[in-house]
């Protein structure tokens, strides 16, 4: 029994000595964040244990909008090439910008290569975008030869 409360008191005694090493800062990182003096002293006193990690004291960023990074629109993942109203769009197929940011297509039509077409009449693009009917038939209803 007394093996096991110098054990338990040892295992304390240990994690107390860890708690307290990771609490100190290392040499290399700074005790406390100065600004050049462009913001509040609010901002330079530090909130916690007395200490603020890099990634704490970094600015933090705004959003990468493609008005003012371009390239974002071009990157793998990106919605499309085109930047309208400070989000990446494909002007040949967004419905809200077709052809040109801005344009509306109407609410029966579609955007085909940048151009507003009606699926249900369009013997090009019939029932959908590149869809284009034999010659001499007809798109109705968005099948081509319906009748």
């Amino acid at each position: 029994m007394k093996a096991l409360n110098i054990l338990i008191m040892l295992a304390l005694l240990m994690a107390l000595t860890i708690t307290n090493l990771s609490a100190t800062p290392s040499d290399d990182e700074p005790l406390f964040v100065h600004n050049d003096g462009d913001e509040d002293r609010s901002q330079d006193e530090p909130t916690s244990v007395g200490f603020t990690s890099r990634f704490l004291a970094q600015k933090p960023r705004g959003p990468m909008t493609c008005d003012r990074y371009p390239r974002v629109c071009r990157a793998a993942g990106s919605a499309g090439p085109d930047c309208c109203k400070k989000r990446c769009v494909n002007v040949k197929t967004d419905w809200f910008n077709c052809g040109m940011c801005g344009k509306k297509c109407r609410y029966s039509e579609i955007c085909c290569k940048g151009k507003c077409v009606n699926p249900m009449s369009n013997r090009l693009h019939c029932g959908g975008c590149n869809n284009s009917c034999n010659k001499g038939s007809k798109c109705l209803y968005g099948m081509c030869s319906y009748a």
